[in-house]
C-alpha cells in the first residue's frame, strides 16, 4: 500500500486555492487520492468553499464571508489574484464541489469556525453530503472538536478527524470523547510513536502540509498508511515514487 496523496485545497500551487480550477488539476492525475477543501457558511446559510475568514486574500472583494450572501459571494472573483489565466473564477459552494469530486476522489471537508461563528455549519454540510450521496466518500475536520463532537452526533455514518497543530495528549480520551476517526495533524508532529498509538486506537492519520520531497519520504517511511496532504502533488509522487 502507498501513501495517499490529497491535494490541499486542491493543486493549490498551480491554481487558486479552493477553487474547481485547483480541484481539476488535482484530480485530473491519476495518482490523487482525494482533496481537501475549506467551508464557511454564507449570510444566506449556504456553504461555501473558503479558507479565510475575510475575502480580501483571495477574492477581490472584502469584509467576512459571513456577511455576505450567496449571490454577493457568487459575484467575487476568486482567481485572477493567482494569475490571469484564471480571472473570473468563482468561490464554489460545497455542493458544487462534491458534484465535481463524486467518483474521483475522496474529500476532506474542513469545517471553519471560530466559537460561534458558524451555528448550523456541521448540519447545513451534512444536509449538502446526504443530498449528493456521498456520505461514504467524504470526512469532516476542524480545529473545533466540539464541532467534530456536532457533526458525528448529527451524521454518526459519517467520518470526522481532529485538526491538531502540535503534540497531543490525551488522545485516547479525545476520540473518545468525540468519536473521532482521523487525527489529521502537523507533519512535524508525526513520530513512530504516535504512529503506534493510531494504530492501537483504529485511527486515521493525516499528515499537513508537506512540499518538500526529502519530508515526505521522511514521513511516509514511518507508515504507508499515513495520508500526505500538499500543496504539490508532483513533489509527493516523486518522493512516493508512483
Amino acid at each position: 500500500m502507498k501513501n495517499e496523496i490529497i491535494a490541499h485545497r486542491g493543486w493549490s500551487a498551480e491554481a487558486p486555492e479552493n477553487t474547481l480550477a485547483a480541484f481539476r488539476k488535482a484530480l485530473d492525475a491519476p495518482y490523487v487520492a482525494g482533496l481537501e477543501l475549506d467551508v464557511q457558511l454564507s449570510k444566506d446559510g449556504v456553504p461555501v468553499v473558503i479558507h479565510d475568514f475575510t475575502l480580501q486574500r483571495t477574492t477581490n472583494g472584502t469584509g467576512l464571508v459571513k456577511d455576505k450572501t450567496l449571490a454577493e459571494l457568487k459575484a467575487l472573483d476568486a482567481g485572477s489574484w493567482f494569475g490571469d489565466a484564471f480571472r473570473g473564477e468563482p468561490i464554489p459552494t460545497l455542493a458544487e464541489a462534491l458534484a465535481f469530486a463524486k467518483g474521483r476522489g475522496t474529500v476532506n471537508i474542513e469545517l471553519k469556525t471560530a466559537g460561534h461563528m458558524y451555528p448550523g455549519l456541521a448540519e447545513a454540510a451534512v444536509k449538502v453530503i446526504r443530498e449528493a450521496g456521498m456520505e461514504k466518500d467524504v470526512y469532516f475536520t476542524s480545529f473545533d472538536h466540539l464541532v467534530m463532537l456536532e457533526a458525528k452526533s448529527i451524521a454518526p455514518d459519517i467520518r470526522t478527524g481532529l485538526l491538531v497543530g502540535g503534540r497531543p495528549i490525551a488522545m485516547k480520551y479525545q476520540f473518545e470523547a468525540t468519536g473521532a476517526d482521523v487525527l489529521s495533524i502537523a507533519y512535524p508532529y508525526i513520530t513512530p510513536e504516535l504512529v503506534k498509538e493510531t494504530k492501537e486506537l483504529g485511527i486515521g492519520l493525516f499528515a499537513w502540509t508537506i512540499d518538500d520531497v526529502e519530508r515526505i519520504r521522511a514521513v511516509a517511511a514511518l507508515d504507508s498508511s499515513i495520508a500526505i496532504c500538499t500543496n504539490r502533488p508532483d513533489r509527493a509522487r516523486e518522493a512516493l515514487g508512483i
